[in-house]
C-alpha cells in the first residue's frame, strides 16, 4: 500500500466515525496531521567590541551625546505567512520565526512539507519537499526547493514525527533536517487547519444576483460520485488550504443615474476597485473584492476580468458580468437555469483563483520559473475554460469534481508567500517560462508592424503597433475569432538594445468565450496592440533602440512573430523632459491603457497638460482620446456614504469636452492620428465618436467624421473592405440627418500611398 493510499484510507475513516458518531469527539488517531504549525526562538547577539584608531583627531566642539541610529534595511515581512516580532536593531535580542506547512492528509493531499524561516529582520528562506509516510505519524523526503539565504538550511532531508492529539495545543510536529550539514531538530506547535488565510468581500451592483453559492446535486451532468450537497465558494478555497472568511459587509451597491444593466467600461471598472481599495492600507493583504456587475462594454463574450494593477498593488479584485455568456444556457440543455448557475459559480471561483496568481490551465508554462509547472489543457479544474476541453463544456462537468488541479493546489499552499498574497508579486510571476515550440511549417503567419514608414516614435509617444494573423496554408482554418485580444494566450517581449528583454503583462486579463471562425487561405485578421506600459511598468519610454516579438500560443504550437524593430527618439526640448517626470508613471499609464479616468484626477491632469503644452506632439493625441472618451457618457463611480455606505452614481456626459477632443485628435490631422493611434483603434474611434454624434443629435458631424478617416484610409491604401465599412456608415448617417455630405467636407485627401 502506498503512502497516499494510506493517507486517504486514513481521511475515509474520519469521514466514516463522523458519520457513525456524529455528536462524538474523533480519536486522537484519526485527527488530520495536515495544517501549518509555528516555532519562534529569541536569542541575544553577542557584543562585538570595535577597535578604533588611537590618532584621531577631536573635534574643538564634541557632537553632543544622543542615541545612536542605525539604518535597517527595507524588510517586508508579508514575504513570509504571518507577522514577524521585530526588535529595536540594538536590543541585543535576535527573533527567529519559522513556519512549517504539513500536507499529507485531509482534502487532497499533496504529500509536502514546506517551511519559511526568517532571522532578525533581514534573514529568510523557504523550502519545498516531498515526503512519504514511513511508519505511523513519520514522513521523511528530500528538500527539492529552496529560495533565500540557503545558509539558514544547508540540509537537504526532513524527517517529520506527529503528535496528534483532539487538543490543538497539544498538537506537535517535531522536523529533524539533516544531510549536507549539521543535523538540526525542531519542535513546530500547531497553528491552524489551513495553509493560507484570505477574507472575500462580495459586493453586487443594483440588478445583479451575485452567485456565491451552488447546488451540485440540481444538473445531472456530473460525476457518478460527486457528494450532492450546496457549495460556497469559500467552502471550494478552504477545500483547497485556504482559511477563506467572507467579509460580514456584503453589499448590493445601487445605481443612481446609470441605469440598472448599464455596460462597464474597463475604465469605470477599474476607478470602482480604486476608490474600494484605497480604504485599506496601500500594501499586500490576504484579502480580494468580488464585484457582481451586469454587463462589460467589451460585449457579451467577456464574463469575468481579473484587474492586475490597483495603485501598486496586484491581483487584488474581480468582476463577474451576469449578463454575458455565462447567463446563456447551453442549447437544448433541459436544466438550463442549473446550467448557467453552474457557469456563474465557476466563474467567480475562477477569477478569484486569478487573484491567487494562479494562471489558466494551459497557460503554466509563461513567466519566469520558480517550479517547473506543467500545462494542463484537459484538466477538471477551476483554471480550465470547461470550453477548451475535448467533447467542450458536457465533458468537463461529466467530470469536473469543483476542485482546483494538484499542481494549483501545490502553488497554492506552498509557493512563497509573496508569490501568492494579494497585492504582492506581479501577476503570473514566477509562473515557469519555455521557449516558443513552432512547427516546422505553420500554417499562420503573425506579424508585428508599425503604421508609418519607419518604427521610429517621438518622445513621449505611446507605442500602439498593429497584430496580423495571416493563414497561410492552403486549407481553411478554424481559429478563435478574439484570438489577437487574449493578450493572456500570448508572450510579448519588449528588449532594449544592451538590456535584459522584458515581458509585457497588461493591466487587464479577460475571459472571453471562444468565439469560433473559419479563417480562408490568404485571409487575415487584425488587432491593435498597446504595448508601451502594463502593470510591470513603462517598457517603451527612454530613447534608443528596442525590439518587440510575440509569441502567440495555439492549441499545439506556437506562432512566433517576426522581431519588430523600434526607435525612440530623444526629446525635443526641456518642456518634454519636465512633463516626462509626470508621464511615466503607473497611473497615466493606466488612463491611457482604458482611455479615461475619474478616479486618477493627478495623471488625468497630467494629460491635459500635455495637450496643451505639446500640442504638435503624437503625445496630445493619444491625450485627448483619454480626455475625451469618458466625457461622451454618463460615467459610473463608487463611492461612499456615511461610514458604510456604498453607492454608485453617474457624472454626466459634457458634449463640449467630447466635442473639443476627438476633433482636435481625429479630424485636425488625420494622418497623424492614423500614424499615431494605428489604423485598428482610428478606425475604432472614429466609429465610436461618429454614433454618439448622431445618437446626440449630429448624424451630418458624424458623417464628416467617417469621410475624413474614409479618404485617409483610403490615401494609405487600407484594406478595402475597411474603407467601404467606413463610407457605408457614412451614407446611414447622411441618410438620418437628411442631408448628403457635399464635397470637399471632409478634409481633403493627399495622393495616394502605396498599398501595405
Amino acid at each position: 500500500m502506498t503512502a497516499r493510499t494510506h493517507v486517504q484510507h486514513e481521511t475515509s475513516e474520519q469521514e466514516t466515525a463522523d458519520a457513525v458518531f456524529p455528536q462524538l469527539l474523533p480519536l486522537p488517531f484519526m485527527m488530520p496531521a495536515s495544517g501549518l504549525y509555528t516555532y519562534s526562538s529569541a536569542s541575544l547577539v553577542p557584543h562585538i567590541p570595535i577597535s578604533l584608531p588611537q590618532n584621531i583627531p577631536v573635534p574643538s566642539r564634541p557632537t553632543p551625546p544622543g542615541p545612536v541610529e542605525l539604518a535597517e534595511p527595507e524588510i517586508d515581512a508579508r514575504a513570509f505567512d504571518s507577522s514577524v516580532a521585530a526588535v529595536g536593531p540594538l536590543t541585543g535580542v535576535r527573533i527567529t520565526r519559522e513556519e512549517l506547512r504539513l500536507d499529507v492528509d485531509g482534502r487532497y493531499p499533496q504529500m509536502t512539507a514546506s517551511g519559511a524561516i526568517l532571522v532578525g529582520l533581514t534573514t529568510r528562506l523557504h523550502w519545498i519537499a516531498r515526503v512519504k509516510l514511513t511508519s505511523p505519524n513519520h514522513y521523511s523526503g528530500v528538500i527539492w526547493y529552496k529560495t533565500g539565504n540557503t545558509q539558514l538550511l544547508p540540509q537537504t532531508n526532513v524527517t517529520i514525527v506527529v503528535v496528534r492529539s483532539i487538543f490543538n495545543n497539544q498538537r506537535t510536529a517535531t522536523v529533524t533536517f539533516s544531510g549536507g550539514g549539521a543535523t538540526r531538530t525542531i519542535t513546530f506547535r500547531y497553528s491552524s487547519a489551513y495553509f493560507r488565510p484570505c477574507e472575500l468581500e462580495y459586493d453586487c451592483a443594483q440588478g445583479t444576483a451575485g452567485v456565491t453559492t451552488f447546488d451540485t446535486s440540481t444538473h445531472s451532468n456530473r460525476p457518478l460520485a460527486l457528494a450532492n450537497e450546496t457549495l460556497s465558494i469559500a467552502t471550494v478555497y478552504q477545500r483547497a488550504g485556504i482559511e477563506a472568511a467572507v467579509s460580514s459587509s456584503p453589499s448590493a451597491v445601487p445605481i443612481n443615474g446609470a441605469g440598472i444593466g448599464s455596460a462597464w467600461s474597463d475604465a469605470e471598472m477599474h476607478d470602482a476597485m480604486i476608490t474600494y481599495w484605497s480604504r485599506f492600507a496601500n500594501a499586500p493583504q490576504w484579502a480580494a473584492w468580488v464585484f457582481f456587475a451586469s454587463i462589460s462594454e467589451m460585449g457579451q463574450s467577456l464574463g469575468g476580468i481579473m484587474f492586475d494593477s490597483i495603485g501598486p498593488n496586484h491581483r487584488q479584485g474581480t468582476a463577474i458580468f451576469e449578463d454575458s455568456f455565462i447567463a446563456q444556457p447551453p442549447a437544448g440543455d433541459p436544466q438550463a437555469n442549473a446550467a448557467v448557475q453552474r457557469l456563474m459559480f465557476w466563474t467567480a471561483v475562477h477569477e478569484i483563483g486569478h487573484t491567487f496568481n494562479l494562471a489558466h490551465s494551459w497557460q503554466k508554462s509563461l513567466g519566469t520559473p520558480w517550479i517547473p509547472l506543467a500545462t494542463e489543457p484537459e484538466a477538471r479544474s477551476f483554471m480550465n475554460y470547461p470550453y477548451n476541453v475535448s467533447g467542450g463544456a458536457h465533458a468537463f462537468f461529466s467530470n469536473f469534481e469543483y476542485r482546483f488541479s494538484d499542481s494549483e493546489l501545490l502553488f497554492m499552499r506552498h509557493a512563497p508567500a509573496g508569490l501568492v498574497e494579494q497585492g504582492f508579486a506581479d501577476w503570473f510571476d514566477d509562473h515557469g517560462f519555455e521557449q516558443a515550440a513552432q512547427l516546422s511549417e505553420p500554417g499562420l503567419r503573425l506579424q508585428v508592424r508599425a503604421n508609418r514608414e519607419n518604427g521610429e516614435f517621438q518622445f513621449l509617444e505611446p507605442v500602439v503597433l498593429e497584430l496580423k494573423l495571416t493563414n497561410v496554408s492552403s486549407e481553411p482554418r478554424i481559429i478563435d475569432a478574439n484570438v489577437l485580444k487574449k493578450t493572456d494566450d500570448m508572450t510579448i517581449v519588449v528588449k532594449r538594445q544592451g538590456s535584459r528583454a522584458r515581458t509585457f503583462r497588461p493591466f487587464a486579463r479577460y475571459c472571453y468565450r471562444a468565439d469560433r471562425r473559419v479563417l480562408m487561405p490568404g485571409e487575415s485578421i487584425y488587432e491593435s496592440l498597446f504595448v508601451s506600459v502594463g502593470s510591470n511598468g513603462w517598457l517603451v519610454a527612454e530613447p534608443g533602440r528596442l525590439v518587440v516579438q510575440v509569441a502567440l500560443h495555439d492549441d499545439s504550437s506556437d506562432v512566433l512573430s517576426n522581431p519588430m524593430a523600434l526607435r525612440i527618439a530623444p526629446s525635443r526640448g526641456y518642456d518634454e523632459e519636465y512633463l516626462a517626470q509626470d508621464v511615466f508613471t503607473e497611473d497615466v499609464g493606466r488612463v491611457l491603457t482604458f482611455d479615461g479616468s475619474e478616479a486618477l484626477g493627478d495623471a488625468v491632469d497630467t494629460l491635459r497638460l500635455a495637450a496643451e503644452r505639446l500640442s504638435d506632439r503624437r503625445i496630445a493625441t493619444h491625450a485627448r482620446i483619454a480626455l475625451g472618451a469618458p466625457a461622451m457618457r454618463q460615467f459610473k463611480r463608487l463611492r461612499f456614504e456615511g461610514e458604510t455606505g456604498k453607492i454608485i452614481d453617474a457624472r454626466s456626459p459634457d458634449p463640449e469636452s467630447a466635442i473639443e477632443n476627438f476633433d482636435a485628435a481625429l479630424i485636425a490631422d488625420p494622418e497623424l492620428a492614423a500614424e499615431t493611434l494605428g489604423h485598428v483603434d482610428t478606425k475604432f474611434y472614429a466609429e465610436m465618436y461618429a454614433n454618439w454624434l448622431a445618437e446626440t443629435g449630429r448624424p451630418s458631424d458624424g458623417a464628416k467624421v467617417l469621410a475624413t478617416v474614409a479618404n485617409e484610409f483610403d490615401r494609405r491604401g487600407v484594406l478595402p473592405s475597411v474603407v467601404t465599412a467606413l463610407r457605408t456608415r457614412q451614407m446611414e448617417l447622411e441618410g438620418e440627418s437628411g442631408v448628403k455630405l457635399p464635397e470637399g467636407a471632409a478634409k481633403e485627401a493627399a495622393p495616394r500611398m502605396h498599398k501595405r
